[in-house]
């Protein structure tokens, strides 16, 4: 399938965080900070602090965009808008049918702008075009839609899948090059899904032995378990050494159904989104690692993007969006593009715990007291 390029100005090269992230880290390291944006010397507004922004979500079954991205794009709205900008939300719950149904609700009402993480990139692009139509710019958010959009935020997704397939590696050591490894790969609809996927297969490729691969429709845990429970079947539980999976809902899905095989010592298993009960699986052992993606500077970002564009703050507008993107129908769509960090039982305490995103004690329950201890997690 066709997938989005990225090209990178010499003013801000996206890095790949390995230790920990802080909240100002993207902006700052693209040369943005506070002082920049709103600092009054953008064009002159299109519109004032009245503002309606939609917001469309793809699914739930990620946690992070309910939990997190939803209130932290609508509180940073309120605050560049001093209170007076309003958020439209909906949530697809992962069908393309109900999202355009959305897209276009939003067209109608007449919204400044809209925000979309699409469940389709293909499908969602003559809504897009209609939105143009009746002059609404689109910001794609997280995964990048195809159709005249004027705006992408979301990370590096290639170095994504890098990080994950260096995980594997670095975990499996020595036994890498004769282990047999499982790659449950997101939702062929999703464009991201190709990007992970090349990355991570640059660093598995010759490295490992893939025995199995699997495309996994509209990221979901229930088909990454059945497709698990195929390659256990196919190659045999305790030859695989390493599961490659794409995100978080699916590398639980992953351990599940190890553990119905009777595994009780799980082999190395990636996921992205840092969702709480997968660093709750790294602390105990379960899952090796998580990507975690700053929802906080994503949903930031996205929302400083949205309200610049309607307000018509060209300067803070090209501040934030200094990378560009291709897609199969627009070429250089400004874009502001984040680095992302490996979580690991290592740098739980500096990623997700110091960034706000989870508290101790939502982390260590009851079940996780004693695996918290251990790796001093209090």
């Amino acid at each position: 399938m066709n997938t989005p390029t990225n090209h990178r100005t010499a003013a801000c090269h996206v890095a790949v965080v390995l230790a920990a992230s802080t909240s100002a880290l993207a902006l700052t390291a693209c040369g943005v900070t506070g002082s920049v944006v709103g600092s009054g010397s953008s064009a002159s507004s299109k519109k004032g602090d009245d503002v309606s922004v939609g917001l469309l979500l793809p699914d739930k079954n990620t946690a992070r965009f309910e939990k997190s991205d939803y209130p932290i794009f609508k509180k940073e709205v309120a605050s560049l808008t001093h209170g007076k900008g309003k958020v439209l939300y909906a949530n697809a719950e992962a069908s393309t049918t109900t999202q355009a149904r959305q897209f276009q609700q939003m067209v109608r009402e007449k919204v400044d702008v809209i925000v979309v993480d699409p469940v389709d990139a293909r499908a969602i692009a003559p809504d897009v075009q209609k939105a143009e139509e009746a002059g609404i710019p689109v910001i794609a958010y997280d995964r990048l839609a195809q159709g005249p959009i004027d705006a992408y935020v979301s990370h590096d997704n290639e170095l994504v899948g890098q990080v994950q397939g260096r995980a594997i590696v670095q975990a499996l050591g020595s036994k890498a090059a004769h282990s047999k490894i499982v790659m449950m790969n997101g939702d062929p609809a999703d464009p991201n899904t190709a990007q992970f996927k090349k990355g991570a297969l640059g660093e598995l490729q010759g490295d490992v032995r893939i025995a199995k691969q699997y495309d996994t429709a509209k990221w979901s845990p229930a088909v990454a378990k059945a497709n698990m429970k195929d390659a256990i079947r196919s190659i045999g539980v305790n030859n695989i050494a390493a599961v490659y999976s794409a995100n978080d809902g699916m590398a639980g899905a992953v351990i599940d159904q190890l553990k119905k095989a009777g595994v009780t010592e799980m082999p190395p298993v990636t996921g992205q989104d840092a969702n709480l009960d997968a660093v709750q699986r790294i602390v105990s052992g379960e899952q090796y690692m998580t990507v975690y993606k700053s929802f906080l500077d994503e949903a930031d970002g996205a929302a400083q993007i949205a309200v610049d564009k309607v307000q018509g703050k060209d300067i803070q507008f090209d501040a934030l969006t200094r990378d560009t993107v291709h897609s199969p129908t627009t070429k250089k769509i400004p874009a502001l593009l984040l680095p992302v960090v490996a979580l690991t039982k290592a740098n739980v305490k500096s990623t997700v715990v110091a960034d706000g995103v989870y508290s101790v004690a939502e982390i260590c329950t009851p079940e996780y007291e004693a695996s918290c201890a251990e790796i001093g997690l209090k």
